[in-house]
């Protein structure tokens, strides 16, 4: 026990069966797609992305272990190309002489370059190896092309605070790896403090509860008694003087003032969160979003001046910080408003989710045919002095408009250019 004690909390409680795995109901739960394909045994290669702490690298091991295959596991920022070609070799002898299928699980993927992607393709392909990549960046913009067209790729969200509770109760109780023979007694709103601090991040919590557990001085019972305060002293974030439901009305708020022109508001209720320890690039981002949500077009510098504060407090800090977000605080209440772009944008999203089966016109294809279905040939805008009128959406959606053009700021003065007659 004393060598395990060594061992991160976080490191010993980590889930080797689906049945100890918390979280990700939306991929692992029953008859979703990677629990299938699991019990079918037809899972192939697969790429993991979310945020840190959200079983990525768990749930590979467990993936491994269930389906009985030899398992290699790299960091993509410690390995290269002759470390892969090494795994790559054994896999294929243990494939052809054994019939034992390898998994190799890279953490932190998307660091690997494309040489040392390219290494692995033909085995994945082979069928030599599995291939299962963590990470927390989106694949489809960090990752070669060419691996991610052979992965199957699952987004992790967050854990919920009720899961992070669940995982975190498992390690008090747990004799064998956590502290069930410690006799430690944590409050409900301890536990409640140490998800909500967490910000997802399982492992982030586990850490949490262990530096509290270590640190807290034996009770005259010799047991170890965690309270809210002691959870707040053990977290990296700063510990809200207000409760939750407060903090989230104080938020709303917030956006309603900013929504409702009001600057007197939007500054005291920012200010109010950001003394009580809310991290302010909390109130950054909702500004950024509200600055196209309730601005938009009527005014798209307030989208520039709220993208450049939100910078500014993250390469800054405070109490600098707050001179730029103030200042786009300001701008954004004061600009005229307009919600033409979330319309937009929620029609397109509408229709983009009932209209699957719809074809690209002809026209804009990448390789047109040429059978004459009726669009003739693509028109390049640049040859008519830049702007010239032909179809672009579906045949289904040809007369659709989602951007209408609001009547405060700019944009009232904005007439889109396929309705101007023009060719």
């Amino acid at each position: 026990m004393e060598n395990k004690t060594r061992v991160p909390l976080a490191e010993r409680m980590r889930p080797k069966t689906f049945d100890e795995f918390v979280g990700q109901e939306h991929i692992v739960g029953k008859n979703k797609l990677l629990y299938r394909a699991i019990k079918y045994g037809t899972l192939g290669s697969c790429i993991f992305y979310g945020p840190p702490g959200t079983g990525k690298t768990t749930l590979a091991n467990i993936i491994a272990n269930t389906l009985n295959a030899h398992y290699v596991k790299l960091n993509a920022v410690t390995s290269g190309v002759s470390d892969a070609k090494a795994i790559i070799e054994r896999a294929k002898q243990d494939k052809l002489m054994f019939g034992t299928d390898t998994f190799l699980i890279l953490d932190e993927c998307h660091r690997w370059n494309k040489a040392q992607s390219d290494c692995v393709l033909e085995a994945i392909e082979n069928g030599y190896i599995y291939f299962i990549g963590t990470t927390t960046e989106n694949p489809y913009t960090s990752m070669t092309r060419a691996i991610v067209s052979r992965c199957r790729i699952f987004e992790f969200k967050p854990i919920t605070s009720l899961d992070i509770k669940k995982a975190l109760m498992r390690a008090i109780e747990d004799k064998e790896n956590g502290f069930g023979n410690m006799n430690v007694v944590c409050d409900d709103d301890a536990l409640d403090y140490f998800a909500y601090a967490s910000g997802g991040d399982l492992r982030n919590a586990l850490n949490s509860l262990e530096l509290a557990v270590m640190t807290t001085p034996l009770e005259k019972d010799k047991g170890i008694h965690i309270t809210r305060e002691i959870a707040s002293q053990s977290t990296d974030r700063k510990s809200l003087s207000m409760d939750e439901n407060m903090y989230y009305d104080f938020l709303s708020a917030f956006c309603k003032s900013l929504r409702g022109c009001d600057v007197e508001g939007a500054l005291y209720y920012s200010q109010r969160l950001i003394n009580a320890g809310c991290d302010p690039m909390i109130i950054a981002r909702r500004l950024v979003a509200h600055s196209s949500e309730d601005v938009g077009m009527a005014d798209s510098n307030a989208l520039l001046l709220a993208t450049s504060a939100m910078y500014a407090v993250e390469k800054m800090g405070l109490p600098e910080g707050m001179i730029p977000l103030t200042h786009a605080i300001i701008y954004v209440c004061e600009a005229e408003k307009s919600n033409s772009v979330v319309k937009a944008m929620y029609m397109a999203q509408e229709d983009a989710t009932r209209y699957t089966d719809n074809q690209v016109p002809n026209h804009l294809k990448n390789h047109p045919s040429t059978n004459d279905d009726g669009h003739g040939k693509y028109k390049y805008p640049h040859d008519y002095g830049g702007y010239v009128k032909q179809q672009y959406m579906p045949d289904s959606l040809k007369d659709r408009v989602y951007y209408v053009p609001g009547k405060n700021g700019k944009e009232k003065n904005l007439v889109r250019k396929k309705f101007r007659g023009e060719n």
